[in-house]
């Protein structure tokens, strides 16, 4: 499942970076010709895929709104006053939902209204075996997208690697300890950059028959955390513990680091999932739509050890 809602009890996700380029691009059409390039609204521009999203759409030839709270172009879920300038002449939309799924389905409403023809929606895998603490808003846009009218896919994503070194479990990992509740059940992480090619192809694509899919996208391998955790030690070349907790211990240390409850029963809900194996086999969805075999955890983390981020 996608994580960019998921954390570990030792700390918080870190703030969004500022957008570090311009808000809409005047990169020329695709074809080469007289007509505008598409535009795409890329919701959540600041976040893990969001920020690689866009570069992307620009080399692709598309003009982009990076939106976000913090954006130039602002986007904020809680505001419905930002949607409508937002939306105004774009042709997709990168659609990242928030957590809550109350506005979900009026700002899909509100874009089809305004032009926009085709929405992408980041979504996690086994998403369907979800309890109601978990993944409810990524549920809310994929029934909003699907009954819209408009063209659509899903990418429903696992774990991502990046959570590693960015932000959800970079903090543990740099003190010496990850601890979960999760056992000897694989995941099959998945590169973030892969799922960013993925959504950037579909949001740009004139094959119509990709669309209307829901495509599950993972890494080439399942692998535990506890294998996962020694492979970065190893790359580091210092030690680093993987601690298994029981459930009753991870929503515990959660507490204990602050967390609301709110997010310990999301936390909770989501390795309860993983624990069930439904997020454990690699899928074929990265070569479906690319037509390349996803990137392998092994060079992922040879690329981030050499940066020295768990040093």
């Amino acid at each position: 499942m996608t994580t960019q809602h998921s954390s570990q009890p030792a700390a918080p996700a870190g703030q969004p970076q500022p957008a570090t380029t311009p808000a809409a691009s005047t990169a020329p059409s695709p074809s080469g010709g007289g007509e505008p390039a598409p535009e795409v609204l890329v919701l959540a521009a600041t976040g893990k895929t969001g920020r690689r999203v866009v570069p992307r759409l620009r080399l692709a030839g598309a003009a982009v709104r990076a939106a976000s709270r913090s954006s130039a172009v602002r986007f904020d879920w809680a505001d419905p006053a930002t949607w409508g300038p937002a939306v105004s002449g774009a042709s997709a939309v990168y659609l990242v939902a928030p957590d809550d799924p109350a506005p979900v389905a009026d700002f899909v409403a509100e874009a089809a209204a305004a032009g926009v023809e085709r929405f992408v929606v980041l979504s996690g895998r086994g998403l369907e075996h979800c309890g109601p603490g978990f993944g409810q808003g990524m549920a809310a846009a994929e029934r909003a997208v699907r009954e819209s009218g408009r063209q659509w896919a899903i990418v429903r994503a696992n774990n991502f690697f990046q959570n590693f070194d960015e932000d959800l479990w970079r903090e543990p990992l740099r003190n010496g300890r990850l601890a979960l509740p999760i056992g000897e059940v694989t995941e099959a992480f998945v590169d973030a950059d892969d799922v960013a090619d993925v959504a950037v192809t579909l949001l740009t694509t004139p094959d119509e028959s990709l669309l209307g899919r829901v495509y599950e996208v993972s890494g080439p391998q399942g692998i535990t955390f506890g294998k996962a955790v020694a492979t970065m030690a190893r790359a580091a070349g210092r030690s680093i513990a993987y601690t298994e907790l029981t459930p009753e211990e991870y929503r515990a240390e959660l507490r204990a680091a602050g967390y609301p409850e709110e997010a310990v029963t999301a936390l909770d809900t989501l390795f309860a999932l993983h624990r069930e194996g439904h997020t454990a086999e690699p899928t074929d969805g990265v070569r479906q739509v690319l037509g390349r075999e996803p990137v392998p955890f092994a060079s992922y983390v040879a690329r981030a050890a050499s940066t020295g981020v768990w040093s």
